[in-house]
């Protein structure tokens, strides 16, 4: 069933994946810019440690207003449990300057009354924000229509032959919300996560275990081909642990 077409085969790879998981748990549902900023400290690192930090940085600092303000390295130090801490301090403090020199007021609920490529043009103007990053802000925050691709789906993704080896990250974002209805989005971006985490692993893919199989291009090669690494994103974009 691996050459079906890829419409088809994305509904029966949501389907699958359903069967064999169950229906995904929602995640809570924050603020835009709230949002953001756990997406930023989410990535290269696991869900724990980016909710860690998250919850550091808010019992540090109770506004957005006082994180922007604050000396970059008190910011890093109340994130170090997310890693890359020198890095997204800084970023998430470029951001938060961006958004009230723009809007007078830092919140991005105003995304919420923009059409979706218009909002998705906005995020993607922020420091360090790529297409995975806007695409977790409208799907689970805003409820708009992207499907984000982090590292396990794409992997996952690329395998089933959905997309080539080394599609870049926006290519990815643009065909896989091309194939999947909109309404299936959000179950779809979970599923994909949860199975590139339990059997569509980056180096030991659990082949012979996996409900996908026979729609899998890498399974139906025999899995003897190199793995190809992924896309190589600007430097903090969304690479999920």
């Amino acid at each position: 069933m691996a050459d079906i077409p890829l419409c088809q085969k994305a509904a029966e790879v949501l389907a699958r994946l359903r069967a064999y998981y169950g229906e995904p748990v929602r995640k809570v549902r924050r603020d835009p810019l709230s949002e953001l900023i756990l997406t930023i400290l989410s990535q290269n690192t696991n869900d724990d440690n980016s909710s860690k930090a998250f919850e550091a940085l808010r019992a540090r600092f109770p506004t957005w207003q006082a994180v922007m303000e604050a000396p970059t390295h008190a910011v890093a130090e109340a994130i170090r449990v997310g890693g890359l801490a020198n890095i997204k301090a800084p970023r998430i403090q470029q951001i938060l300057r961006q958004i009230a020199t723009e809007r007078g007021a830092l919140n991005l609920d105003f995304l919420a009354e923009m059409p979706t490529s218009q909002a998705r043009e906005y995020l993607l103007a922020l420091p360090g924000v790529g297409p995975k990053t806007a695409a977790c802000v409208l799907l689970f925050s805003l409820g708009k229509p992207a499907l984000p691709v982090d590292t396990h789906v794409h992997r996952v993704a690329e395998r089933l032959g959905f997309f080539r080896a080394r599609t870049d990250a926006a290519k990815a974002h643009e065909v896989l919300e091309a194939l999947v209805p909109p309404e299936a989005y959000y179950p779809f971006h979970l599923l994909m996560i949860q199975h590139g985490r339990t059997l569509c692993a980056a180096r030991k893919p659990q082949c012979a275990d996996c409900p996908l199989r026979s729609l899998c291009a890498y399974a139906e090669a025999g899995a003897s081909r190199p793995l190809t690494p992924g896309p190589s994103p600007k430097m903090g974009e969304g690479i999920e642990g």
